[in-house]
């Protein structure tokens, strides 16, 4: 996603690159299967992957009921976490977003819902004009509540074929979150009118707003 080569072609495929979930028209059905609900405040945490992360930090920043969301990377060791060496994609690491949240105001599985809707989930190590296993979709979860969630609605998606293809999401453990370098913290915010940012990122928040209005801030 930052190397010329692959900028210069971003920028010649224009509006056909974006997110498939904010360009096209597919309803992301509610999760039949979520945690329990509580009524009390409280603080969990979540890690997605699905792409760029930078995007994908965006869109959370943007759900009621979220705290934080921080890019970052997931799957690989302390060592190798450093953008300049995950984005060889030899180091097992994936783009991720560390997700803490509120789950009195919003659930494990609607964080999934809006997760499944703003990316492609059936592209296996690459997301639109980004490749490489760090570009992977994928959950890691924390507990087996989560485990159980992420696979009942993955199952749930597949089985509706709301998708054209089926769902290559890992559904592994989380190990560790190694937070990013600061300059990729809140990059929409910072650079909103960079291209990469204007063809992908913002219309997945826009999407959200759109389909998500009860849950967007």
């Amino acid at each position: 996603m930052r190397n010329p080569l692959a900028f210069l072609t971003l920028l010649c495929l224009g509006a056909a690159a974006a997110c498939s979930g904010a360009s096209a028209a597919v309803a992301i059905p509610n999760p039949v299967v979520d945690e329990a609900r509580v009524t009390t405040k409280g603080e969990r945490t979540a890690v997605l992957a699905g792409g760029c992360f930078w995007g994908i930090e965006a869109v959370f920043d943007h759900v009621k009921g979220v705290k934080s969301s921080v890019s970052g990377y997931s799957g690989g060791t302390q060592a190798t976490a450093q953008y300049d060496i995950v984005s060889t994609g030899t180091t097992g690491h994936a783009e991720s977003v560390q997700i803490v949240y509120d789950p009195s105001q919003v659930s494990y599985g609607q964080l999934l819902q809006i997760f499944f809707s703003v990316h492609d989930p059936t592209e296996l190590n690459r997301q639109g004009p980004d490749d490489g296993t760090q570009y992977r979709t994928a959950i890691f979860y924390a507990d087996e509540e989560q485990k159980r969630v992420a696979e009942a609605y993955i199952d749930q998606l597949n089985r509706a074929k709301v998708f054209k293809q089926r769902i290559v999401t890992q559904i592994v453990p989380l190990k560790a979150f190694y937070k990013a370098e600061d300059y990729h913290q809140d990059y929409l915010v910072h650079h909103p009118n960079q291209p990469y940012i204007v063809i992908n990122d913002l219309p997945k928040v826009a999407y959200v707003r759109q389909q998500f209005q009860q849950l967007y801030k």
